[in-house]
């Protein structure tokens, strides 16, 4: 099965100035009472690909993905920081940090990527939104966020991450370029994944428009209620 998505017109040329908007009124300064909570999301104590932490999970990153709105459970916790900390480790050290999606020619069978993807959702309360936040949050550059509301706008068929990357790679990269100039003239820094800035301009730009998509408890940051736990069998796997 061939796996595709659709491009939402947000991140079409043609509405450039529009997705530039969303950038800046996303990554406006918080102060801890106001603004998006989630622009701190890889940012947040330095990232979690700092080369001190990138290769495990620390509360720092637990931390990171409730700023989208998600929680990992206190049992998961302590998987992910203690009696699980070295299999995650080995999983994460697999994965370069430094590659980016379009950089990325094939996905096989057996990604590392997919294999961690995987072992996080075998903790108990971990489901699919929370677990792509967790790999997002340690690889931005090769993992997007990936929510019910991005999920309606591109509605991918088979493998999100393959869907994505054939296109960010199509054209002569043509998605991905577009996506750099978005980040750039919004000024919102470099150190901002292309796929974060398909991440917020989607989510900021269909959150109201898709009936499909799960819009609750969305206060001071642009991600819902937390589907953790919840894996309906119509929702494809991003891997």
């Amino acid at each position: 099965m061939t796996s595709t998505l659709n491009v939402p017109d947000v991140l079409t040329p043609s509405l450039r100035d529009e997705a530039v908007d969303h950038l800046r009124r996303y990554f406006a300064p918080v102060d801890g009472t106001t603004g998006w909570s989630g622009s701190r999301f890889e940012r947040l104590a330095g990232g979690g690909d700092r080369p001190e932490t990138a290769d495990r999970f620390t509360a720092d990153d637990l931390v990171a993905v409730s700023l989208l709105s998600v929680n990992v459970p206190p049992h998961g916790a302590l998987q992910l920081l203690e009696t699980r900390a070295d299999e995650f480790g080995e999983l994460l050290a697999e994965i370069p940090p430094d590659l980016d999606l379009v950089d990325v020619e094939s996905i096989p069978d057996g990604w590392a990527p997919r294999r961690l993807w995987e072992a996080l959702r075998d903790i108990r309360g971990i489901g699919w939104v929370t677990a792509g936040k967790l790999l997002a949050r340690k690889r931005p550059r090769l993992i997007p966020v990936y929510d019910t509301v991005v999920r309606a706008a591109v509605k991918p068929t088979g493998s999100f991450w393959e869907a994505l990357r054939a296109e960010l790679r199509a054209d002569d990269r043509a998605l991905h370029r577009h996506l750099v100039s978005l980040r750039d003239e919004a000024g919102i820094g470099g150190d901002i994944s292309a796929l974060r800035v398909l991440d917020v301009v989607v989510w900021m730009h269909h959150r109201y428009l898709e009936p499909t998509a799960d819009h609750a408890g969305r206060t001071g940051s642009p991600y819902g209620a937390s589907t953790a736990g919840f894996r309906p069998a119509s929702t494809p796997a991003p891997a």
